[in-house]
Parts: structure tokens; C-alpha cells; sequence
């Protein structure tokens, strides 16, 4: 009896293993090129790894939602079909950096008992995946595991949160500079922001970051403290309370979050989770894996939607000469900003902070200012007017703030001090978009998170800053040259950038200061020229003071010809940190721009881009003197065809643009 009993325990142990054996599946999906490869495991937890051309790219790396009713999607699972599917189409992009996005996936949807399910794409450029839910009522997510993992210790660009906003965990400027280091010595105490980028063998690199970012919250990063070999994602819990304070008592503080992180509909699509992967750094310039993964417009008419460069106020702080008034927050200032707008083809200006009562009273204008007679005169002028408000000020009276200036003529509001990503922020975010939208408003939200594609789904957004722009050059002393020549490989893959260049006051390494009145800029001239082209702004300002421009008005003509939405762009060259070239096409009028950090560079650029024939190519370089004299460049006119390589020598914290039609 003792030796049947056991033999049909043994039995029993079989049966149970070959059981949950025959539950574990693996799929395995590749690009259309065959060069990247993603495999998912599904047994008593689900993970995927990725590779390109039989190098691992992404080591098995777990995820799973747990829900509020305690149950887990990702433990112990049971697959009830998974549906390949290929596509392979165009989509015509909006407000964008080229005019057709190729979009080319390979895809499986694996559905799970429990009306759930995962989709896991391939394309060329990288993999993604979301989880998807069809149920009824909704439904609380408590957390996500969302895990990056990689088979070595990796030299990454982590951007850490380090200005935080009365110290709240996850309220922050989205500012942030990027430490070279390994992952194992990642602080394990602190989060970064998405996107973030490893370095791994042989020039090869993948980006972590999200797309599709609609009712969660935005992704965090933490090194993973076990294998210290990868990262983890992390997500602010919902806030429930909150309370007037952060920086100047402009933002809206949670006091108080919630166990969980969002409550969602029990039929959605979640963020996708994205992995961009790239064999050479150039190819990190000319990336659409965000556009191609977000939901496309939601604005049907977008006509009315308009691009373009607007004469800003609050980096040069109202700092006009020659005039015969006093400058400042006033009609006759902004009369002169519009004036100079409408003389150099600017589309906009946009009116800081001063030309309401507060910044958390936006429903009340500023005695010193004639809002209605400035928005006629600016129409006269074929300018129109943005206004800037804070987050805290307008949400408080949106329709009618909304309703209010959209009658009077303005055209859109720059908005600031959002500094959360949340889900609450999120959804107040797109519920801003919508409501202006209707009203034909465009908006340029500042003090922000990156898009994650919400300027795919509501393209009235068209810029976002999450960038540590121009204007901490008014008040810190940071390595920006080396930061410009890193930002555009790592946080454009989100998106497009507020970052506002434009500074006529160029410094050399040695002579840069901080200065909040009359500002000026690391690197030189030319570097802020290269600007225009390199960064993706659709809503691109001029930080500078009109006067400035006048006195440099060669390069203000340049400045102004540059378009801020292009037809075409192919990345030239480029090394993370180090330097860039990229080329732009708008019409039949190309653009190059090149910049470099502190170490002078030599570039070629290879104008076999152009098609055939001879084109005049307007040209600005660094000046023999620009190292000393940042404001030294040099410009001249030459012919170019499609077999000519340029060569040249960009100074220290330098530039170079071309025009060729």
C-alpha cells in the first residue's frame, strides 16, 4: 500500500507538471526587415526580451497590471489564442518633421482568459507593447510592472529628478540634465524621467520610453535593485487632495494620493511600453516610433491649426533700446514686439506673464495693457497673439478663459507650471486640448512633461517643453553646449521641444555668467542658429529682444526662413553628447544645421540629399574668433550639387547653418 501510495503521488506530480508544462507558451514576432527580433514567454508570469541581428537588446524582462480587486494580469495566465497580423501603410503626418510617417509593424495580440490581452509589435526601428482590456464597469490599476532588463552592466544617460517641487516625490520641472554613468550605479533612491538611453555594445543603443500617454500617468524610471543590470518603471499614485503651493504657489499640490495609480474604463488600451533600438547614433535623430504608435488626430478640420515662430518677451525680459517709451508690460512694448513680428514674416508674439492682474487670475488684464487694441493692431499687422497663464490660473476658469479670448481674437495660450504627469494631470492636459480646440485655440504646453504623442491626437498642442531650454541660462551656469548635443538623440524621440533659442549674446566657455536681465547663451552664434533646424518645435520662438535682432539682422533674415514643420529629414551624422548635422526639407528649399559641445569638431556634410543640378547654398559658420567671441561667424554663398562634402570646423560650443534652393 506505502509503495502504490507514493507511486501515484509521483503520478500525480508528473500529471501537474506536464500540466502547467503545456501552459507555457512562447511567441516570437520579427520586423519587417528581419533584423529585430522579440520573443514573449507565457508561463506562471509573462516576460520578453528583444534582439537585432541575434545580439541581445533587451534581456527577459517581466510585466503584469495588478488590479484593485487583487487579481494580477500576468500571473499565472491562460492564453486563449494569439492573432499575427502585418501592416505596412503611410501616414500623413501633421505639424511635423517630415510629411509621411512609413509605418511597418509586424504584430501579435495574444488574448488571456479574463477579457484581457497583450499587444506586442516589431518594427525596424524597435519594439513596443501595451496591455489591453475589454470588460465592463471600471476598473482600478493599483500598479504596473513594466521592467527593462539587460545581460550587462551598460553605460546609460539617466536624466534625474532632481528640482522638486515642495519636495512631492513626483512633482517636478521635467528639467532635467543627463549623468553618463553605469546602470549599476544608478542612484537606487531616485527616479528618472523617460525617455532614458543605453549604450550598449558595438555603437548600438536603446531608448526606453512610452507613447500613447492618455488617462495613467507617465512613466517613471528606477534602477532595478536586484540585478542592478535594468530599470523598472514607476508611476505617481492618483492624487485625492491638494493643496496651493510649489514654485511661487503657481502649482496645484497633491497632499494626499490614493493606493492606487488610475482608474480606467474596464474596456482600454493602455500606454504603449517602447523600446527604441538604433545601430548607429544618427538614426536616434530621424526616429517617429512615438508618432507612429499614438492615436491619430481627433481633430478632423485641422486647416485652421497654424505653425510658425513667435517674438517672445520674458527670456530678453521686455529688454528693448531706442525707444521713446519705457519698456516693459505694457501696450506700446508689445505694439513694437508686433512691429518687429510682422516686419521679419513672424507669425506670432507671445504676451508672458504681467498682462493679467496675477498669473492665477488670467479672467482679469492688467491696466497697463490694452489687450483688445493690441489683438486689432497685431491683425493689421498679420501677427497674432499668445497668451502665457498658468496651469493653476486658467484650469480654475477654463471655459470661460477659454470662451473669453477666443472671442476677443487670441489665438492660442502658452501654458506653464503643469509640473506633475499624473493621471489626474494627464487627463486635465487633454481636456484642455479638447475645449480649445473647439474654440480653433493652439497651445504650447510649457512647465511640462514630454508629449508621448498628444500633439499626434490633438495637434493643437504643438510644442512642450520637458527640456531644459535657454532660459536656465538666465540663472545657471550648466555645461549647456554638451546638453544640446545630448537632448536631441534622447528627449526628441518624445516628441517636439520648447526649447526657445534664439540668444544674439554668445559666449565663449570662459566668459559666460549667469545673467537674468540682459542674458546671454553658451557657445556661440551659430550654434543657436543650428538650432532652428536641428530642434523640433513646430511653435519655435525667438527668445532674444527685438532690438537685439534688428542690430543682427542678417542673421534674424536667416532665422526667419527657417520653417518649424518640414516635408522630409535625414539625419547626416551625429554622436550623443558630442555633435549632430541633420537635414531638413521644406518645398524645394533644404536646411542643414550641425552643433558641437566645448570641443571644437570637424564635420562633412554630404549634400547628396539634393537632386541633381547646381543650387546657391547661404551659409553661416563659426568665425575665426568664434571660441573667444562667441558672436563671431562668417557668412557666404557657394555653389552645391548632390556630390559636394563640405568639411568644416566648428569652434567650441559651435554651429553651422545652410540654406540651399
Amino acid at each position: 500500500m506505502k509503495l502504490r501510495k507514493s507511486t501515484n503521488i509521483l503520478l500525480l506530480a508528473i500529471s501537474v507538471f506536464s500540466a502547467q508544462a503545456a501552459q507555457s507558451k512562447s511567441y516570437t514576432l520579427q520586423s519587417p526587415n528581419r533584423m529585430i527580433g522579440v520573443t514573449i514567454e507565457v508561463g506562471d508570469k509573462i516576460s520578453w526580451s528583444a534582439t537585432q541581428n541575434a545580439e541581445v537588446m533587451v534581456a527577459p524582462s517581466e510585466l503584469a497590471l495588478t488590479l484593485g480587486t487583487g487579481e494580477v494580469l500576468g500571473e499565472k495566465p491562460q492564453v486563449l489564442k494569439a492573432v499575427n497580423q502585418t501592416v505596412d501603410t503611410k501616414i500623413n503626418a501633421l505639424f511635423y518633421k517630415k510629411k509621411e510617417v512609413l509605418n511597418q509593424y509586424n504584430q501579435v495580440t495574444i488574448s488571456f482568459k479574463g477579457n484581457w490581452g497583450l499587444v506586442f509589435r516589431t518594427y525596424n526601428d524597435g519594439v513596443a507593447y501595451r496591455f489591453v482590456t475589454n470588460r465592463k464597469g471600471e476598473q482600478t490599476i493599483v500598479s504596473e510592472k513594466a521592467t527593462f532588463n539587460f545581460d550587462e552592466d551598460y553605460s546609460c544617460f539617466v536624466p534625474y529628478i532632481r528640482e522638486l517641487r515642495d519636495n512631492e516625490r513626483y512633482c517636478t520641472a521635467f528639467e532635467s540634465l543627463y549623468d553618463k554613468i553605469r546602470i549599476s550605479q544608478v542612484k537606487a533612491d531616485s527616479l528618472s524621467l523617460s525617455p532614458l538611453l543605453i549604450d550598449l555594445k558595438n555603437n548600438k543603443k536603446v531608448a526606453l520610453l512610452e507613447a500613447d500617454l492618455q488617462d495613467y500617468p507617465g512613466m517613471f524610471l528606477t534602477v532595478n535593485k536586484v540585478n542592478r543590470r535594468g530599470f523598472n518603471g514607476e508611476f505617481a499614485p492618483y492624487p485625492i487632495e491638494e493643496k496651493i503651493g510649489g514654485f511661487a504657489n503657481l502649482n496645484l499640490m497633491p497632499t494626499k494620493r490614493a493606493a492606487y495609480i488610475a482608474k480606467v474604463n474596464g474596456t482600454h488600451q493602455f500606454p504603449w511600453r517602447v523600446a527604441v533600438i538604433s545601430s548607429s547614433d544618427k538614426e536616434l535623430l530621424n526616429n517617429d516610433m512615438v508618432y507612429k504608435l499614438s492615436t491619430p488626430s481627433k481633430i478632423t478640420d485641422t486647416s485652421w491649426i497654424k505653425a510658425g515662430k513667435v517674438a517672445w518677451d520674458w527670456w530678453n525680459h521686455w529688454n528693448i533700446t531706442g525707444v521713446n517709451f519705457k519698456a516693459g508690460v505694457n501696450t506700446e512694448t508689445y505694439k513694437y514686439y508686433i512691429d518687429f513680428a510682422s516686419k521679419n514674416g513672424i507669425e506670432y508674439i507671445v504676451m508672458d506673464e504681467g498682462w493679467s492682474v496675477t498669473a492665477v487670475d488670467v479672467m482679469n488684464i492688467s491696466p497697463n495693457i490694452q489687450l483688445q487694441e493690441l489683438i486689432d493692431y497685431g491683425k493689421k499687422k498679420n501677427v497674432d497673439i499668445i497668451l502665457w497663464a498658468s496651469f493653476r490660473g486658467i484650469y480654475k476658469d477654463l471655459d470661460a478663459a477659454l470662451e473669453k479670448y477666443s472671442k476677443m481674437g487670441i489665438k492660442g495660450f502658452k501654458i506653464d507650471f503643469f509640473d506633475r504627469d499624473d493621471q489626474k494631470m494627464i487627463n486635465s492636459c487633454y481636456e484642455i486640448a479638447e475645449k480649445a480646440a473647439k474654440l480653433h485655440l493652439v497651445l504650447d504646453y510649457h512647465g511640462m512633461f514630454k508629449s508621448a504623442g498628444m500633439n499626434v491626437t490633438y495637434p493643437n498642442v504643438l510644442n512642450f517643453e520637458g527640456v531644459r531650454g535657454l532660459e536656465n541660462s538666465k540663472w545657471h551656469n550648466y555645461d549647456a553646449p554638451q546638453y544640446d548635443v545630448t537632448m536631441p538623440f534622447i528627449r526628441m524621440l518624445a516628441g517636439p521641444i520648447d526649447y526657445t533659442p534664439g540668444a544674439m549674446r554668445n559666449a565663449a566657455k570662459s566668459c559666460f555668467h549667469p545673467v537674468n536681465d540682459n542674458p546671454m547663451s553658451q557657445g556661440t552664434r551659430c550654434h543657436q542658429l543650428a538650432m532652428y533646424v536641428a530642434f523640433e518645435a513646430p511653435l519655435q520662438m525667438l527668445a532674444d529682444n527685438p532690438t537685439a535682432y534688428m542690430k543682427e539682422q542678417e542673421c534674424t533674415n536667416f532665422i526667419a526662413k527657417v520653417p518649424t514643420v518640414f516635408d522630409e529629414t535625414i539625419a547626416l551624422d551625429g554622436k550623443v553628447g558630442s555633435y549632430l548635422a541633420i537635414a531638413r526639407r521644406s518645398g524645394k528649399t533644404w536646411f542643414v544645421g550641425a552643433l558641437c559641445n566645448w570641443n571644437a569638431t570637424v564635420v562633412t556634410i554630404d549634400f547628396s540629399f539634393l537632386p541633381a543640378g547646381s543650387f546657391e547654398a547661404e551659409i553661416f559658420t563659426d568665425g575665426v574668433n568664434a571660441g573667444r567671441n562667441g558672436t563671431d561667424y562668417k557668412r557666404e554663398v557657394i555653389t552645391v550639387n548632390n556630390k559636394t562634402q563640405l568639411t568644416q570646423q566648428l569652434a567650441e560650443g559651435g554651429g553651422m547653418v545652410v540654406r540651399v534652393n
